[in-house]
């Protein structure tokens, strides 16, 4: 049955052997051991060249045998020694009363001879995986293992690191079998802990009752971390903590683990990894680095390869997708505590003061790195505390000029930066900040000030039907090539009930008319519809709502409310007003920043809030004095073109080009006011976007 005993069991120990020859046999063995540290006079022999790993087997083959002789004499038909057994044999009541793994832990911390640690950790693991009857409830066994989990952190003797991974799991692999284990491994561990913090307040951190070098979280996630030649003992510490948090779902054994320093290690690490990544490291290199895995990390020989910016990079994400992976799995009291963790140790304590820093470099990093870690996030106590930091808990109307918290309006403020780079970088965070499952994030930055609907003048609701009527009455928009035959053939279709500002599908087709004739044709570069736009818009429209369905939304504007006290005129709050503000600047501005801009604009206008609907994509409200819509700003945007193109010669041959150009069309060159002319070719793909917007969010069919 058991195929690898000893020759000492295979020629001396017989079937039948009473229970005192095996112990004396066990006592021999043992004595051998220790008889070796009285007769040797080489120091420097390693530990695997004398006869103790033998030895050590001989007492671990020992010790199966009898328990599986003892099991089946218990059970006769439980042949393979699985059945319970009630009580220990003489061998491993010898073992416990005369502290021989206590010995052995004392051997190995003196790593004499050199490697014996080695040959412990060996013992140890064999010992936890082979014998059935549990024992890590008994003092003179856990205590010991608790202090060869605390030995690992020594750098002392030859590197273990595959001999002690396999030592912690085999302690994980019993944790999760039995999770009222917990309080004999992590229980004194704790206990230890808080007499270490009291004896350091006290000025006694010399005290012999301080908490061990290193305990068994601390242990597993240094070796998360550990760069081996194939990258697998990583994952393989990993798998082992994530089995542990996994099995502790009963409230003791969480709040044992909730109380140990797992969620210090946790943030420390992760707090580590980030400041290794160089300062020097471009956004895009953040950013673009996809495919990161904790389960299946590359080997250091692969990590070398790499460029020194792109390694650290993938370590740290890696290491974001396995916190993320923890907190998921966690019974929730330890998920709260290791996310408080982070965000004391590494939100507010590291990533905060490099996103309030003035050096761009700095900046341009953590605002990078920030949207990584967004993108890495699914729903958690994390997710929560992260956007808390990010944009704070105020859900009162904004004024103008607040710029509490500072962080919020510091970001915010950064979409419009004197460094292009540090605007696209900082609006690229934003839009990953809209697409969190969160529903605070859309309120604090966009509806904050929409629920009053200040926007509106008083007389909207009585002079809404007489402009909708004379805007239905212009020719121009009657020769509309577009709307000659209603909407393209794309399979929407619109219901016939009432919308605020027009009223069913003909208020629609008024929106979408609206925003398709603002560009005059003279200065437009395509004849193309928004018909490509529509099955995109909707896509997205549709995953909104999905978005939003829980978040307890009207579906219908709310009466208009007085507006916030002491504000004479409407403000649209920091985060609209500064991406009006962009808007407003699209002629001058880089194209890389307009796409950006106006990729936000339409993602927050597909949200299914009849208020942002109202705001951003209905052009016949009647404004408040001094307010503004997204309509308002394009039409001024317009008027400015059509001075600015009649001091362009050959304004529309120059459209063409430079848009053949960004479609790849033709090779880039310089032709002279080029900004300009990307600035109008985005402002119109930008207009057929927000006219398929207002065509998608008008309840159409199949949503």
């Amino acid at each position: 049955m058991w195929g690898r005993l000893g020759a000492l069991l295979q020629q001396v120990v017989e079937p039948r052997e009473s229970a005192q020859d095996l112990l004396q046999s066990f006592i021999h063995h043992w004595k051998g051991v220790t008889q070796y540290y009285l007769e040797t006079t080489d120091e420097s022999c390693p530990a695997r060249n004398t006869d103790i790993p033998w030895r050590l087997r001989q007492l671990l083959d020992i010790l199966v045998y009898e328990e599986n002789e003892c099991g089946n004499r218990e059970n006769p038909e439980d042949v393979n020694g699985s059945g319970g057994v009630d009580h220990t044999g003489p061998c491993m009541e010898y073992l416990l009363q005369h502290k021989i793994l206590e010995t052995l832990c004392t051997l190995a911390k003196a790593e004499y001879p050199p490697g014996m640690r080695q040959q412990v950790l060996v013992f140890f693991s064999r010992l936890l995986t082979k014998v059935q009857r549990p024992l890590l409830h008994y003092i003179n066994v856990h205590r010991p293992v608790q202090k060869l989990v605390a030995l690992g952190g020594d750098a002392v003797g030859v590197t273990a690191h595959k001999e002690e991974l396999q030592f912690l799991i085999s302690i994980c692999s019993k944790l999760e079998k039995d999770p009222s284990l917990f309080c004999h491994i992590l229980e004194s561990e704790n206990v230890k802990a808080a007499i270490s913090a009291a004896n350091e307040e006290e000025g006694a951190a010399g005290s012999s009752r301080q908490k061990p070098k290193q305990s068994l979280f601390k242990a597993l996630l240094r070796l998360c971390l550990c760069q081996s030649q194939t990258g697998r003992l990583a994952v393989r510490a990993r798998e082992a903590l994530l089995g542990v948090l996994r099995a502790a779902q009963q409230e003791g054994p969480a709040r044992l683990i909730a109380q140990s320093d797992l969620r210090q290690q946790v943030a420390q690490r992760l707090c580590e990894l980030h400041n290794q990544i160089p300062l020097s490291t471009h956004p895009c290199d953040i950013t673009a680095t996809d495919g990161t895995d904790w389960r299946t990390e590359v080997s250091s020989e692969e990590y070398n390869a790499m460029s020194p910016e792109v390694s650290a990079v993938r370590r740290f994400l890696c290491w974001v997708e396995y916190c993320n992976c923890l907190l998921k799995e966690s019974h929730e009291v330890i998920s709260v505590t290791m996310a408080d963790s982070i965000t004391e140790h590494y939100l507010r304590s590291i990533l905060q003061e490099e996103l309030l820093h003035v050096s761009e470099l700095r900046i341009l990093r953590s605002t990078a790195l920030l949207s990584a870690v967004l993108h890495r996030l699914n729903p958690s106590p994390l997710t929560q505390r992260l956007v808390i930091f990010l944009l704070g808990e105020d859900r009162g109307p904004e004024t103008r000029g607040d710029s509490t918290p500072q962080l919020r309006a510091q970001l915010i403020q950064r979409c419009n930066h004197l460094s292009d780079e540090i605007s696209l970088t900082t609006l690229r965070l934003f839009e990953d900040i809209l697409q969190f499952p969160e529903e605070i994030c859309m309120y604090s930055l966009v509806l904050r000030n929409l629920e009053s609907r200040g926007y509106l003048s008083a007389v909207h609701e009585e002079s809404r039907a007489q402009d909708s009527e004379a805007f239905e009455g212009t020719d121009e928009l009657e020769e509309d090539p577009y709307f000659t035959d209603g909407f393209p053939d794309t399979g929407l279709r619109l219901h016939n009930g009432n919308q605020d500002g027009g009223t069913g599908s003909s208020g629609t087709e008024q929106s979408v008319r609206s925003f398709l004739s603002l560009v005059p044709e003279e200065m437009k570069s395509s004849d193309s519809g928004f018909d490509t736009y529509l099955q995109d818009a909707l896509v997205q429209y549709r995953s909104c709502s999905q978005r939003a369905s829980s978040w307890g939304w009207p579906v219908s504007p709310q009466p208009p409310s007085a507006g916030h006290p002491g504000q004479d005129e409407f403000y649209e709050g920091l985060f609209l007003q500064v991406l009006l503000d962009r808007l407003g600047s699209i002629l001058d501005q880089p194209y890389e920043v307009n796409l950006q801009v106006t990729s936000l604009l339409t993602r927050i206008a597909l949200f299914p809030h009849p208020h942002i609907q109202e705001y951003l994509l209905n052009p016949f409200i009647n404004l408040a004095p001094g307010a503004r819509t997204l309509f308002s700003v394009l039409v001024r945007v317009v008027a400015d073109l059509a001075q600015r193109s009649q001091r362009v010669s050959n304004f529309q041959e120059m459209l063409l080009l430079i848009r053949r150009q960004l479609t790849g069309e033709t090779p880039a060159e310089p032709l002279g006011h080029d900004t300009l002319c990307r600035g109008v070719v985005v402002l119109e793909e930008f207009c057929k976007e927000l006219a398929a917007a207002a065509c998608v969010t008008h309840q159409p069919l199949g949503i």
